[in-house]
């Protein structure tokens, strides 16, 4: 036998022992049915694990990898139609994309109608499909399965196909093992001839179990926001307390509770109570959301991809920034509040829970634009919507039940309370620049989407200025509305809060010149991407850097300039690769080290350039299912698994010159200190090491 063949095998072996590090959420089963007039149906039934998704066939250029199912047989066949997809859809804005993206999630069904071209004997029908999988973190590489089932001509038109099924990643596909020594080849069952001796697919010797070192290594944590939208709704909570519509009320309410009752610790019980009810009533309203994403669980996303939803979110924001500015009241029908306020006289349990309605529903007001300005947020901001407003009213209702019960426990704190007074309306009329501000938000999406792309980074950027600086001049008392005094006091808050106004507009004016690295980073998720900018060009590479995409190439530069390789696993359609780059790569902490400690080596995954005729192979991952390596991004994929035992982006290596790990690797998008640590840790100890 050939030494070529001994690697086949070798290798073959060693695919039925990667690690479970190595991982496809995706389950595929295969089947073929018969339809009336001698036709048929491939269909391809992908079910996924939960929070991972996989890409639809329809996505723009330079996005996500779509998803790609092709037909074919030695034996002839007719396709009819373009293949169908059907499954739980989502589409929604990318961000850092800049394209509209469309995926699904749970269960999807890719479907494609064919003819035999030769109804007298049978055929075997291949399904070949390209795919990959993300989560919110981390994009696992494209993989190429294939899936072959014969189908004999049946004249009856009734169903003789047997089903294929095909589960990657599981114990039988890719367990535990380790590469050691050169391996010349990628194969368990060749695709096409190829020479004994194959080059470009060389696998280095690394030793990946055993780092040098386990420095900088961190526990990385789910991107999980409930808990920041519960304190989101806590502080909106706390500032409705301080508007005209509800801080005069708080004295009268506890007084109520403390004085009312001959009973103190009754009164002082009831006055909990109230409170209890107070958070009850704000949940409450989060329900008719949970129902509604049960009945169409696409609403939201759809809601927030939506051009003519979001520039209603727009000018609705509008509409509450002129209410803050005191042009006009926003309030519920008074017949609402009269048959609250009339439903208290039941008295006891029945008769707090109707005060408290009635104190949501006076101070609407105030409170709805707050509460609307979180509703937009979670609307736009994720696809769990209903429990992030759960979080978010539970949150509000919170503050005001906290204050309302310490005050009626120590009603003597009352005392300390500043006097209802002009500042009230103050701090309306600044929530009111906000709501300014947040409405540009809504406008920048809806442009988004649409592809106009008039609202661009630096156009947006000079709107924030122009609202910044009205704020300040209104602060110092240069612009009044209607409900200020003609001569207010300008107190010494308004004054900080004034300068803080001015620093935050000139942190603003710096994201309008062009840099090395990204600016404004503080408001990444609410600035159009950098990419719809009067400044990008996309022949300036990375952050500036131009790396290596060739591992071999990298590691010789690294022995030249005797530095330590960063080898990044990525993909041109890996979103959360183009965040770390975008959001973390660019820190000045972390951007130096980049450009001057380390040799980068970007490998794409999902490079669809091919590889020479002679290096493409194919390996039989049992159960009907075959990995195809035929194109560069297949290459480096492979390179991935068999070397790293992973097989997601981005994912992060940092090695010695001479192939050796320096520490742990690390995957997915994570917090900037997360990176800097794995980063600085490898580069310290490779300029320490003996």
């Amino acid at each position: 036998m050939k030494f070529r063949n001994y690697l086949i095998l070798i290798l073959a072996f060693l695919f039925q022992g990667i690690s479970a590090q190595i991982k496809d959420p995706v389950k595929f089963k295969y089947n073929i049915n018969s339809l009336p007039n001698n036709e048929y149906e491939a269909v391809l039934t992908a079910t996924i694990d939960k929070n991972w998704h996989i890409y639809s066939k329809d996505l723009p250029p330079d996005s996500g990898i779509p998803t790609e199912m092709k037909l074919t047989s030695k034996d002839g066949i007719q396709l009819i139609g373009k293949v169908v997809e059907v499954g739980k859809k989502h589409d929604e804005f990318s961000e850092a994309f800049g394209a509209q993206i469309v995926y699904y999630s749970d269960l999807v069904q890719f479907k494609q109608k064919f003819k035999l071209k030769n109804n007298s004997k049978p055929a075997n029908v291949v399904a070949e499909i390209t795919y990959q999988t993300c989560d919110d973190r981390v994009c696992l590489a494209p993989n190429t399965l294939e899936f072959e089932q014969k189908v004999a001509p049946n004249s009856a038109g009734t169903e003789l196909i047997t089903n294929a099924e095909a589960t990657p990643g599981t114990e039988t596909d890719l367990d535990s093992a380790n590469v050691t020594g050169p391996v010349e080849t990628v194969a368990a069952k060749t695709v096409s001839p190829a020479p004994s001796e194959q080059k470009g697919l060389k696998i280095a010797s690394i030793e990946h179990e055993n780092p040098l070192t386990d420095c900088g290594v961190t526990k990385q944590k789910n991107s999980e926001n409930f808990w920041t939208y519960l304190l989101l709704g806590f502080f909106g909570g706390l500032i409705a307390l301080l508007t005209p519509c509800v801080f005069p009320m708080i004295p009268l309410t506890v007084s109520f509770f403390t004085k009312g009752s001959k009973n103190k610790a009754k009164g002082k019980r009831d006055a909990m109570i109230y409170g209890f009810f107070i958070l009850l009533i704000f949940v409450v309203l989060s329900v008719p959301f949970h129902i509604l994403d049960g009945i169409a669980g696409n609403i939201f996303n759809e809601i927030s991809t939506s051009v003519w939803l979001n520039v209603s979110f727009f000018l609705i924001f509008l509409f509450f920034a002129g209410s803050f500015f005191g042009y006009y009241d926003i309030t519920l029908p008074s017949s609402i509040a009269n048959r609250s306020s009339k439903a208290e006289e039941a008295g006891g349990m029945i008769g707090i829970f109707f005060m408290a309605l009635t104190l949501v529903i006076v101070s609407f007001s105030c409170t709805g634009p707050i509460l609307g300005s979180l509703l937009g947020s979670a609307v736009t901001g994720s696809a769990n919507v209903p429990l992030l407003l759960t979080y978010a009213l539970a949150g509000f209702g919170l503050s005001w039940a906290i204050i309302f019960g310490l005050l009626a426990l120590f009603p003597q704190a009352l005392q300390s309370l500043p006097k209802s007074g002009g500042w009230m309306n103050t701090v309306k009329v600044v929530l009111g620049f906000i709501e300014l501000g947040l409405a540009l938000k809504f406008l920048s999406k809806a442009d988004l989407v649409s592809k106009t792309f008039f609202l661009k980074r630096e156009l947006f950027i000079v709107l924030w200025i122009v609202i910044t600086i009205g704020l300040v001049l209104y602060l110092f008392g240069k612009i009044r509305f209607p409900h200020d005094d003609k001569k207010p006091r300008i107190s010494l808050a308004r004054k900080l809060f004034g300068v803080l106004g001015i620093a935050f507009t000139v942190y603003l004016i710096q994201g309008l010149f062009p840099g090395e690295r990204p600016k404004l980073q503080h408001l990444s998720g609410i600035l159009p991407p950098i990419n719809v900018s009067y400044l990008h060009d996309e022949k300036d590479g990375i952050l500036g850097m131009h790396p290596e995409h060739d591992y071999f190439k990298a590691i010789e530069v690294a022995k030249k300039e005797n530095k330590p390789l960063l080898i990044d696993f990525t993909g041109f359609g890996c979103e959360n690769c183009r965040k770390m780059e975008e959001f973390v790569w660019s820190e000045p902490d972390i951007l130096p080290m980049l450009q001057n400690d380390v040799v980068l080596a970007s490998l794409y995954v999902d490079d669809k350039e091919e590889l020479p005729i002679h290096e493409q192979t194919s390996v039989d991952m049992g159960n009907g299912q075959k990995k195809k390596v035929k194109t560069i991004g297949d290459k480096w994929s492979l390179f991935q698994q068999i070397n790293f035992n992973n097989n997601s982006q981005p994912h992060y290596v940092l090695m010695t010159p001479d192939g050796k790990v320096i520490n742990h690797p690390v995957s997915g998008y994570m917090p900037k200190e997360d990176f800097k640590n794995f980063l600085k840790c490898g580069i310290e100890f490779f300029k320490n090491k003996p």
